[in-house]
């Protein structure tokens, strides 16, 4: 809710208080900020809001706002104010929860753009957003219409496009070469890993390695590390 205001990329019509919510310098934060952009805050029954929010346990607050802007894939590609594209593209990923949590590690790790498929994807819900929280209102998001098909675009525009797959013979920690250029990092989902169309279609594949007994991680947190891995080698250059 308070990213929502900080960030003003779409109206925020009304937002709706409990009126039982225990005072905290986060409420405070909200009500000075809709205050400031002139949205209208309501103290009502915290049974009302439960009964209107779209996500479980709602914390007390919702927000009533335009629906989140969608970003120009194209324009994901270029390199802008000196920084070269650092992008994270989703390929049969269906777990909002997943999806929020990983674009809260792409806000944090400095990743200029997510890229979800129209078909057969998680997109972003009011579960995904509470998950991501606010990370949504911060980070650009384009749907394509076929991963693939875009992958061959980002390849034109001279972006390497990095999968990570579990079978993978080559490391995460040897993608340094290419993730000082523009890159984008392709994440599939837990147990089917990147379908075999997009795994053809990367410029390189690499994997985690896992030292436990367990094979893999689950999208999210393989996404923390991949992007982080990133932003280590870009911040070493």
């Amino acid at each position: 809710m308070r990213e929502l205001l900080i960030a003003g990329r779409r109206k925020t019509r009304e937002i709706w208080i409990a009126a039982d919510i225990d005072p905290s310098d986060v409420i405070d934060d909200i009500r000075e900020l809709a205050n400031d952009s002139r949205v209208q805050v309501l103290d009502v029954a915290r049974k009302r809001i439960e009964q209107t929010a779209r996500s479980e346990a709602p914390q007390g607050v919702i927000a009533f706002a335009n629906a989140l802007p969608e970003s120009d894939f194209e324009e994901l590609l270029k390199t802008k104010n000196g920084v070269k594209p650092f992008l994270v593209a989703l390929d049969g990923v269906t777990d909002p929860g997943n999806l929020g949590a990983l674009l809260r590690c792409c806000d944090g790790a400095g990743v200029t753009g997510v890229i979800l498929p129209k078909h057969r994807s998680v997109h972003v819900t009011p579960t995904a957003a509470k998950a991501a929280a606010g990370a949504i209102e911060h980070i650009d998001i384009a749907v394509v219409g076929g991963l693939p098909n875009a992958m061959a675009t980002m390849k034109k525009a001279g972006v390497w496009t990095v999968g990570l797959d579990d079978d993978a013979d080559r490391s995460l920690f040897d993608i340094g070469s290419f993730a000082t250029d523009p890159v984008c990092l392709v994440l599939g989902a837990e147990g089917k890993g990147i379908s075999r169309l997009v795994r053809e279609r990367c410029d390189a594949v690499v994997s985690i390695p896992m030292e436990g007994q367990l094979s893999s991680l689950n999208v999210s947190a393989a996404g923390a590390l991949a992007t982080y891995e990133v932003l280590r080698a870009r911040q070493g250059r």
